[in-house]
């Protein structure tokens, strides 16, 4: 399934609207992009996939200070 890694944000239920205002069910996929991020307390780097929006997160509080705000599983980092 396609969800990230830290925030588990997945897919939103949506409906295409036709111009004859005919609604038809489809799912919109969360933004996710495999990233590198480097752990500077164990040297080496972690490979995640992730949402647009967590990247931005980690790129203002760190990798390991957002694990722990989003209340993940600190052992994706142990890969």
């Amino acid at each position: 399934m396609r969800a990230c890694d830290i925030s588990g944000k997945k897919y939103n239920n949506a409906n295409r609207v036709s111009h004859s205002n005919r609604k038809t069910k489809h799912r919109q996929q969360a933004n996710l992009q495999w990233k590198r991020f480097w752990i500077p307390e164990e040297k080496r780097w972690v490979r995640l996939r992730v949402s647009t929006k967590v990247i931005k997160t980690i790129t203002k509080y760190g990798l390991l200070s957002t694990i722990r705000r989003y209340g993940a599983n600190a052992a994706l980092v142990q890969k």
